[in-house]
C-alpha cells in the first residue's frame, strides 16, 4: 500500500457518531470494523452519514454526506470557498469552540508525543476571527481548461489552485486584490511563469513579491509598476533565491515594512520574506502575557532563543538589564540588530547559533 493511501472501491454509506475532532478539523468516528475513520468537517457528538474514500494502514478517510444530529456549535461557514479551498478547515465550528478544540488537540499532542501534561492550563488568547492574517502566499497558475488565470490557495486534498475571488481570513485589502491580481498576471507575456506571490501587510505599506521563472518583458514591467502605483503597494520581483529580490518600481517605496509595539514604544521593521507573527492583535497580547508571567526586573538578564527579528527580545530589553537573542539565520540576526539600533536599544545583543545542536556550555548560556 502506498504511504499516501490509495483510493478503493467506493463502499456503501455508513452511519456513526463523532467521538473527537482532529487538529485539522476532521471528525473521528470509530467504525464497526474497529478502524478509526476521519470524516471531513464533522464535529464531536454529531451523528452523521459518511462514505469512505481512501484507506490507510491505521485509519480511513471519508466524505461527510449528511449530518443527522448536528452539534449545537455547528455554524454556516462564512466563506463560499470553504472545503474547496484548502486554506481553512474550521469554519463550520463557532469561533469560541474552534479555539477550545485546537487547545484540546495541543494538550493531546503533549501527552501523546511528549508524555507530559501541564499542571495548569491558562485561558487561550483570543482576537478577531476574520481578516486577521497579514501574510499570505498565493499560488498563481494559468489553467488552459478554464481559459483563465487563477490566484489563490491550493484546493483541499488536491494539487489544483482553488477558484476564488476573496478570502475571509487575510487582511481585507489583500482579499480585495485577488481578482485584480488574476487580471494582472493573466495579461503578462510570462503569465505561465509566475507561480507564486508573497503578500505582506505592514502598518503603513503593503508589499507583493512575484516569483518569476522567466524575465518579464518591458510591457510586463510597466504593468507591474502601474499596478503598484495604482494600489500604493511596493512591487518586487524574485528571480531565484531570496537574495535576488529587487524592488520593481518607485524608488520612494520603502525597502522595509514595519509594525509597532505601542506599549514599549517599539517599531519592528521586516522584509517581505522575514518571519513575523501573522496575527498582529494576538502578537501584542502574547507579548504582554509572556512579560506578565516573567515579571522581569531591571537587574535581570534574559536569554531569548529563536529570537527572530527581536519581537520578544526588544520589549524585554525595555524592562531588564540585558537581553541576548539567539537565532539560526544570519539575516534574522542582522534584522534584530538593525531593529535594536532603530529603537535606540543598547542593552540587547543578537548572535547566530544552531539551536538544534547547541551545548549547555555555550558562551551565551
Amino acid at each position: 500500500m502506498s504511504r499516501r493511501g490509495k483510493p478503493f472501491k467506493q463502499p456503501e454509506p455508513e452511519q456513526g457518531v463523532v467521538r473527537d475532532v482532529t487538529s485539522d478539523g476532521n471528525g473521528v468516528v470509530s467504525s464497526v470494523d474497529g478502524k478509526a475513520v476521519f470524516v471531513d468537517a464533522a464535529l464531536t457528538g454529531e451523528r452523521i452519514v459518511f462514505q469512505r474514500r481512501k484507506s490507510r494502514r491505521r485509519y480511513d478517510e471519508a466524505d461527510l454526506l449528511e449530518v443527522l444530529e448536528p452539534s449545537p456549535h455547528r455554524v454556516t461557514p462564512r466563506c463560499p470557498h470553504f472545503l474547496t479551498c484548502g486554506g481553512c478547515t474550521w469554519q463550520h465550528l463557532d469561533a469560541e469552540h474552534q479555539i477550545l478544540a485546537k487547545q484540546h488537540s495541543l494538550l493531546q499532542a503533549f501527552e501523546r508525543i511528549g508524555g507530559v501534561a501541564p499542571a495548569e492550563v491558562m485561558p487561550p488568547l483570543c482576537g478577531s476571527s476574520w481578516g486577521y492574517r497579514r501574510r499570505a502566499r498565493f499560488t498563481a497558475k494559468y489553467v488552459d481548461g478554464k481559459d483563465r488565470m487563477l490566484v489563490g490557495f491550493r484546493e483541499r486534498l488536491k494539487p489544483f489552485v482553488a477558484v476564488m475571488d476573496s478570502c475571509e481570513t487575510i487582511d481585507p485589502a489583500l482579499s480585495a486584490l485577488l481578482p485584480e491580481l488574476q487580471e494582472l498576471i493573466g495579461g503578462l507575456s510570462i503569465c505561465r511563469r509566475v507561480p507564486q506571490i508573497e503578500a505582506s501587510v505592514g502598518e503603513a505599506e503593503t508589499s507583493l513579491v512575484f516569483r518569476v521563472l522567466d524575465e518579464p518583458s518591458a510591457s510586463d514591467i510597466a504593468a507591474f509598476a502601474d499596478f503598484g502605483e495604482q494600489h500604493k503597494m511596493t512591487m518586487l520581483l524574485q528571480r531565484s533565491g531570496r537574495e535576488s529580490i529587487t524592488k520593481l518600481h518607485s524608488a520612494e517605496a520603502p525597502d522595509k515594512l514595519y509594525y509597532s509595539i505601542p506599549d514599549y514604544s517599539l517599531r519592528i521593521e521586516f522584509s517581505p520574506l522575514d518571519f513575523i507573527q501573522v496575527n498582529h492583535e494576538i502578537n501584542l497580547k502574547m507579548l504582554q502575557q509572556a512579560i506578565d508571567w516573567l515579571q522581569p526586573r531591571r537587574d535581570e538578564t534574559v536569554l531569548d532563543l529563536f529570537c527572530g527579528l527581536g519581537n520578544f527580545s526588544l520589549p524585554l530589553a525595555r524592562v531588564t538589564k540585558q537581553v541576548t537573542g539567539i537565532e539560526g539565520e544570519l539575516l534574522s540576526v542582522q534584522g534584530a540588530r538593525a531593529n535594536a539600533g532603530l529603537n535606540n536599544i543598547e542593552n540587547a545583543e543578537f548572535l547566530v547559533a544552531d539551536l538544534f545542536t547547541a551545548e549547555l556550555q555555550e558562551p551565551w548560556m
